[in-house]
Order: C-alpha cells, then sequence, then structure tokens
C-alpha cells in the first residue's frame, strides 16, 4: 500500500520516494509514498510533477486503486526501484484545501442552525456545491447562510484531524449524520476532520489549518434539485 503523506501533513509541498510498480498501457506509476492527493470526497486529485534521473515529468492524474495510488505519467515511466523527487502544484492544492474547509463550515453551519443533512457535494478549486435535505430554499434563507459561514470564517476555528479506530469512531454522535456506517468493514481506522466548536467528519481530504485561511465565502447560486434535496453553490471571493 502507499502511504499518503498528505493524510498526515496537509502543508507538505515535496517528498523523496521509490518507483514500486509501473503500469504501462496506463502510463501510470506507484511509488512507496506520496504527498499527491488521489481524489475523493468530492475533492478532486492533485497534479503536479516528478523528477527522476534529471528528467522532469507532468503528473497528470492520481487515483487510488486497491489501496496503491497510481500517478498517471506524461514521459518515459521510470524503472521499479528508481528514487524520485515529487512535486505538487501547491497553488491548486491550496485552492483546494481552502474549498474543502469551506465545504465543511456550510455542512456545519446548516447542520447546526437547520438540521438539515448533507445529500452530496462536489468542488472545483474555489468554488463547490453542497446539496441538503431543505424542503425549501429562498434567498432570504441563502443570505443568513452566507452571513453564518462567514462568520464561522472570521472566528478563526481551529481546524485538525486524526485517525481514530473504527469502533471508537463508531462512538461518536455527531460523525452519525456523516453515515460513517457505510463505511467498508475492512476500513478499521477512520480519519477524523474537525472544526473545532463547528463540524466532525469521517474525511479523507485535505484541509487548512484554521478557518481564517478560507477567505470570503459567497453563495452564487441555489437551486431546486428534488422536493427535499435543495442545493446551494459558493464560490472563495478573496
Amino acid at each position: 500500500m502507499t502511504e499518503l503523506l498528505a493524510h498526515a501533513d496537509s502543508y507538505l509541498k515535496e517528498f523523496e520516494a521509490i518507483v514500486t510498480e509501473i503500469h504501462p498501457e496506463q502510463n501510470a506509476v506507484a511509488f512507496n509514498r506520496t504527498a499527491f492527493y488521489p481524489g475523493g470526497g468530492g475533492q478532486p486529485y492533485d497534479v503536479g510533477r516528478i523528477t527522476v534521473n534529471g528528467a522532469t515529468l507532468p503528473v497528470t492524474k492520481v487515483k487510488k486503486q486497491a489501496g496503491t495510488i497510481w500517478h498517471w505519467l506524461d514521459g518515459d515511466l521510470p524503472a521499479v526501484g528508481t528514487g524520485i523527487h515529487g512535486e505538487i502544484d501547491w497553488a491548486r492544492r491550496y485552492k483546494l484545501m481552502r474549498t474543502h474547509t469551506a465545504m465543511h463550515i456550510l455542512c456545519g453551519v446548516v447542520w447546526r442552525d437547520y438540521g438539515a443533512s448533507v445529500t452530496g457535494g462536489n468542488m472545483e478549486p474555489l468554488k463547490g456545491r453542497m446539496d441538503f435535505e431543505f424542503e425549501s430554499m429562498h434567498k432570504e434563507l441563502v443570505a443568513e447562510i452566507e452571513e453564518k459561514i462567514n462568520a464561522e470564517i472570521a472566528a478563526a476555528r481551529p481546524v485538525s484531524w486524526r485517525v481514530l479506530p473504527r469502533e471508537e469512531a463508531f462512538q461518536i454522535p455527531d460523525l452519525i449524520r456523516t453515515k460513517i456506517n457505510l463505511l467498508p468493514p475492512a476500513i478499521q481506522e477512520v480519519r477524523i476532520v474537525e472544526i473545532e466548536g463547528l463540524d466532525l467528519q469521517a474525511d479523507g481530504g485535505t484541509h487548512v489549518r484554521n478557518t481564517q485561511e478560507v477567505g470570503r465565502i459567497k453563495v452564487v447560486g441555489y437551486k431546486s434539485k428534488g422536493r427535499i434535496n435543495k442545493r446551494i453553490m459558493v464560490e472563495i471571493v478573496n
């Protein structure tokens, strides 16, 4: 299995690793460890580059399959056992970190103040959308939600992450709403992301350390996706 360095340190930009497998048909390679996030939970995968034997190769796609994280390369594949230096596209990653934390702030506010659960979501750098179990949605409510999420950003709440044994995580009532019980039985450790005093979720993505890093959020639209399913679209504007 590939060691996912981003789980321990979302701010890690560069790393050293060794090639452990190659996939010639896909022009992809796996390492013993990586700082590239492979995507998941609505967060896109990282891109960047590796340097190997003096050559720089773009990393165009990253995906996790059966515990192995594959990196698609633009160039010739290095041999198994070769050492590499990896660099993620930090500007893009940091925007995604801010966006992912923004989505958790939105979830936390909507659950705390309106009791609405999340039914889906997705994100790009500095923009995203979340679907909630709301029966109705109107501009006054949207404006109220926007004001509240920006208040939480200004509150400079610490954001932290940790890994818990599955059974211990199952004892945390706040995690029930994120449907932690749907995790496959094979997953015996659960990574928890917490916004102090606001939100607690099982989550494998990358986040900033403080809500103040997110920047101001603007709700740019909303729509009905069903009788009790409403979508809110947001952007980070600074």
